[in-house]
């Protein structure tokens, strides 16, 4: 009689069973249910394959992964196992074929599609046949805790309740204690059928860098890892085109993976991958779920995943043969406001809960100074008690720690004075001295902490700050904001030394074409005032005047009608609305300092020019021809000059003080008014400066030629809106 120790012999090659293989197969033999989570590379697929072959009916394997199901049935049939798969790539004769197959009790394995197996010939031909096992494959997918929750994951407990005596083993390389717990009750199973795995991968060095020139970084990884199979992965479908352009360009044998391709150039690139026809593959995570290459010896994320359990599957394609590979995590924040973005544009408030508890534990995984192990797995459940693994940044010492103490002082009295009721960013406003009004509310300006932390940059201390509380000098409280531990308590009082990696530079100052010698408090004073009439009239503040419109009065100083109006950005409908209040706040700035008005000199060049021949700007011509009555292709055409730059003046005489009727301008854009608003809901969030991160927000989707337009058409509705209400 046939054996499990005896299949796993004769049919699969192996001598021994991996660890949890051999009592996961008994319990699914002894008919109860079963949850397994283990590693990529652990071995999951033997525990329902073993089985499948000692059943006396039909083992039915249900997976999302198309690619994967279709290398497993080539490699069972190496191995002489009947095995077949049914989803949307199989071409109908052999479709057919393979139903008669399962008529006929020909197989053992069946591997379907989630929305093959719901169709109704499918559960009606499994209806009429004996379903011994049912395997659920990439369980996680079934909770909506999970990293990659699918709705349609939800109705496998129908086909568990059509067919009662099959047994069940739901399997999954990644899920938290929660997700686990999850997939239990959704399916039905007892606590005390889950075995789970160890998750350290200790092949799998970790390494976290400060994204600073991300391309100089690839290539110069590339040069230390030549003739090696790796991937990357990046944010957007436009990242992957241009990173893998380059890559090309200097040399290397890489091509592009992501939804926006063709089903056969995706196919051909996976396949030339697998193949070693080329050693990098540059993709969106849209690549690699499935892929049973064991000889990646590395992979690189780009970018930010969107949480732990994304970051430890995609880093588990590698080294899956169980030799050293090397996995690579460019951080910046830049990233995590990325990410928070595409929270905010969830529709469901718990799913935006969900994404946000999962992105902040990401975040203190790559700012942790300690091993990454601890965290890594932590998140996972498991305790990891090694003090150094050996086998990331951090243990091996490529990051020394500095003493940090006064810095952490510092803070930690920051935290202690404005009364452990906030969050780190709002200390670190603080202690950077800046003018916000919450922050002029509170009085908090009054602080002996106030201003003292310019030796830091905003994001350094973002840094700093996590590390304090990884190292338990901070706890949340319930005001949702930080506060001082007992250890905190002996920093303070007793001088506890507290070391830091300082590994992050700081983040350079965005000039935006603004000049940097404008007075800074005076600045801040106008784009906090900026910032109330606003929010008042609900309208984003560079709608009411650009930073370099106020950079500009922060230099010269305008006191006059004259005066505001020689600043670039303000025109005649900008001067009525607003003028009045802003000249008021310049001089109640100025007066007190003996500040004068340095506009006079401009205003006086401005009065000696002729009068008879007045320059206009570029701008304001092709506004004002546009205002006229001329299209778009015409003044294309009569400027010679590209339809986005065209544009581009239309928005600069509008934001200037000109106006066109608004209907004009909305028959600009053809698109449909659901995509519009997507991209109009995009300018509320990013703002209509720039359109980089636009395209890149919303995946490429949109073309940067209907951005154009679009913004042209939010701007003139803004201005319109301005028209029409009266400032607070």
């Amino acid at each position: 009689m046939a054996t499990p120790q005896s299949i796993l012999r004769s049919v699969f090659g192996y001598s021994e069973f991996r660890s949890l293989q051999e009592p996961v197969i008994t319990n699914l033999l002894a008919q109860r249910d079963t949850l397994v989570i283990m590693p990529t590379g652990g071995g999951k697929s033997l525990c329902y394959q073993v089985p499948a072959l000692l059943f006396d009916g039909l083992t039915v394997v249900v997976s999302p992964l198309i690619a994967l199901m279709q290398d497993q049935v080539r490699q069972l049939h190496a191995q002489g196992v009947k095995a077949a798969t049914l989803n949307s790539m199989v071409m109908r004769d052999d479709y057919d074929a393979i139903v008669g197959q399962v008529v006929r009790n020909e197989l053992d394995l069946l591997y379907l599609a989630p929305e093959t197996l719901f169709t109704d010939r499918i559960l009606t031909l499994l209806g009429q046949q004996k379903v011994s096992c049912l395997a659920i494959d990439e369980a996680h997918c079934i909770s909506s805790w999970g990293h990659d929750f699918r709705p349609e994951y939800r109705r496998l407990v129908e086909v568990r309740q059509r067919f009662p005596n099959a047994v069940c083993v739901a399997l999954t390389a990644t899920a938290t204690p929660r997700v686990r717990e999850d997939i239990q009750t959704q399916l039905g199973f007892s606590q005390g059928a889950t075995f789970v795995a160890s998750f350290d991968r200790p092949n799998l060095m970790l390494d976290v860098q400060p994204k600073q020139s991300s391309t100089r970084q690839v290539t110069q990884f590339l040069a230390q890892h030549k003739d090696q199979a790796g991937i990357i992965y990046c944010f957007s479908r436009a990242q992957v085109d241009t990173l893998a352009k380059t890559l090309q360009d200097q040399g290397y044998a890489a091509l592009p993976y992501h939804a926006g391709l063709t089903d056969d150039v995706r196919r051909t690139n996976q396949e030339r991958f697998i193949r070693d026809d080329v050693q990098i593959m540059v993709a969106t995570v849209a690549f690699g779920m499935g892929i049973n290459k064991p000889d990646i010896r590395w992979v690189i994320h780009h970018d930010l995943p969107k949480n732990i359990e994304s970051y430890y599957q995609q880093v588990g394609r590698a080294g899956r043969d169980g030799l050293p590979a090397t996995c690579v995590l460019l951080f910046s924040y830049s990233d995590s406001a990325k990410q928070r973005h595409f929270i905010s544009q969830k529709p469901d408030p718990h799913e935006q809960q969900v994404a946000e508890a999962q992105l902040r534990q990401l975040l203190r995984f790559a700012e942790s100074g300690d091993c990454r192990r601890k965290p890594l797995l932590a998140y996972l459940g498991e305790t990891y008690d090694a003090d150094n693994c050996g086998q990331c940044d951090n243990c091996t010492g490529t990051k020394p720690k500095e003493d940090v103490t006064v810095a952490a002082q510092k803070f930690l009295s920051c935290v202690y004075r404005t009364g452990q009721r906030f969050g780190a960013g709002y200390v670190i406003d603080v202690l950077l001295g800046s003018k916000q009004q919450k922050v002029l509310q509170n009085q908090h300006d009054q602080l002996s902490t106030y201003g003292i932390g310019k030796d830091y940059a905003r994001n350094q201390w973002q840094h700093l700050a996590n590390q304090f509380q990884q190292q338990g000098l901070l706890e949340r409280n319930e005001f949702g904001g930080i506060a001082l531990t007992d250890k905190a308590m002996q920093v303070l009082k007793s001088g506890l030394k507290v070391e830091a990696r300082m590994d992050i530079a700081p983040a350079a100052k965005q000039a935006k074409g603004i000049d940097m010698n404008y007075d800074e408090d005076l600045f801040q004073d106008l784009r906090q005032y900026r910032k109330q009439i606003a929010d008042g009239l609900k309208v984003p503040p560079y709608v009411i005047f650009s930073d370099k419109s106020l950079a500009e009065m922060a230099t010269l100083y305008p006191q006059s009608e004259a005066g505001l109006l020689s600043i670039n950005g303000v025109g005649q409908k900008k001067l009525e609305s607003f003028g009045a209040d802003f000249i008021q706040r310049i001089r109640d700035y100025c007066e007190p300092r003996n500040l004068a008005d340095k506009t006079t000199a401009r205003q006086q060049r401005q009065a000696s020019a002729p009068a008879h021949s007045p320059q206009k700007k570029r701008f304001e011509v092709v506004g004002e021809a546009f205002k006229n009555g001329q299209t778009l292709p015409e003044l294309v055409a009569e400027y010679q000059i590209k339809e986005s730059t065209a544009i581009g003046y239309l928005v600069k005489y509008l934001q200037a003080g000109g106006d066109y009727p608004l209907a004009m301008v909305e028959t600009l854009c053809t698109l449909p008014e659901v995509i519009q608003q997507v991209v109009f809901d995009a300018f509320d969030v990013e703002g209509s400066e720039r359109l980089g991160p636009i395209f890149q927000a919303l995946n490429s989707e949109v073309s940067y030629e209907d951005l154009h337009r679009l913004r042209l058409i939010y701007v003139c509705r803004q201005m319109d809106s301005l028209s029409t209400r009266n400032v607070p």
